[in-house]
């Protein structure tokens, strides 16, 4: 009965302290999703060279998406126009980080995380666009027809209001994919990835992990995050409660920082679509990419904290306030109701 009063407690705090933040970020995401459509991101992005691979990653880190996730909407790229380095790099920088996740990450983190987190999506989709580009240039006639085949299948898929053709007003659909459409898309993963940072804060002790840390080195916990990370699929916003209980555990923040990169950016889905669409070279370069990235990036933030002396926060140095803790109830409701939203449209789809 202690343990689950531990679990509860630190389920409940990790909530309030990330609440505020999420709730303002799914506000702004609503907000872009009104003024950002993909058939705008669709103009910018075709054609060859450097150009779009920048405009591309830039679009990415901050955009909104609709709960089809980041891979049709990669794959309806290619196939009105874009390079494969654009389509690349947009959908490296895209689900690293989102407007929802870069406040929740100032909220449990702190700035130099804020800061940096995005900052790194962004390079990591212009080297891996231009190393598309530059490696793996083929005609695009050779791979035209999956491309066509695969789009349209992604797009018949995609039912969300931001896939079509809006009928409503703007402020009623910048509150329903605000408050709707992205509790139902991150709802499941938040939830357990609240449930699973209270598990390993109650269970696993600071000291057990700073031995680890210690045995490993500092490249050698990088390496371990990474191994965690690339298989498996921890949405950007869902992974900032367990990399926060990483850094009051004792791990460092740059191997944390490999996590929260490979972790999203890095899926079975995103990996086998890039192979099918794009082609196999493609594909080795997106996924080698997004190691080399991880490591330098999680080697610069740990040089940075230690030349500077930069303290990280995290949720242990936080007390929940009454705004918290209303924010908190609000934002539980809300994902619990994504969840329920969710499950309904799969029996219905089912049946």
């Amino acid at each position: 009965m202690d343990y689950l009063i531990k679990i509860v407690s630190e389920f409940w705090v990790t909530l309030t302290v990330m609440s505020p933040y999420l709730l303002f970020g799914f506000f702004v995401a609503g907000i872009m999703s009104v003024f950002i459509s993909p058939k705008l991101i669709e103009t910018h992005l075709g054609g060859r060279g450097i150009w779009p691979v920048v405009k591309a990653s830039l679009f990415g880190v901050p955009l909104p998406l609709c709960s089809c996730g980041v891979i049709p909407v990669t794959v309806s790229l290619r196939k009105h126009g874009a390079s494969r380095g654009a389509s690349i790099s947009f959908l490296l920088s895209t689900p690293q980080t989102g407007i929802d996740s870069m406040f929740v990450t100032y909220g449990m983190l702190g700035p130099v995380f804020a800061i940096f987190r995005p900052m790194i999506a962004f390079v990591t989709g212009i080297v891996g666009g231009v190393a598309v580009e530059t490696l793996a240039h083929t005609p695009r006639q050779a791979d035209a027809q999956p491309q066509e085949e695969d789009a349209k299948t992604s797009e018949d898929e995609c039912q969300d209001p931001c896939c079509k053709k809006a009928q409503e007003g703007k402020i009623v659909r910048l509150l329903k994919y605000g408050f709707l459409t992205l509790p139902k898309d991150i709802g499941s993963a938040m939830l357990g990835g609240l449930i699973i940072a209270a598990l390993i804060g109650v269970f696993i002790p600071g000291d057990y992990i700073l031995e680890g840390v210690e045995t490993l080195g500092t490249f050698g916990t990088m390496l371990v995050m990474m191994a965690l990370g690339i298989p498996v699929y921890v949405c950007a916003t869902a992974s900032v409660p367990l990399a926060a209980v990483m850094i009051a555990k004792g791990i460092c923040p740059g191997a944390v920082l490999v996590f929260l990169m490979t972790g999203p950016a890095t899926n079975a889905a995103a990996f086998a679509t890039i192979w099918k669409v794009m082609g196999s070279r493609t594909a080795i370069i997106y996924i080698f990419t997004v190691i080399g990235c991880a490591l330098g990036s999680g080697l610069l933030l740990e040089l940075l904290f230690s030349t500077f002396a930069v303290q990280s926060e995290h949720i242990h140095k936080m007390d929940p306030s009454l705004v918290g803790h209303i924010s908190a109830v609000l934002l539980l409701v809300l994902l619990i109701n994504g969840i329920y939203a969710k499950s309904i449209k799969k029996q219905e789809s089912d049946n």
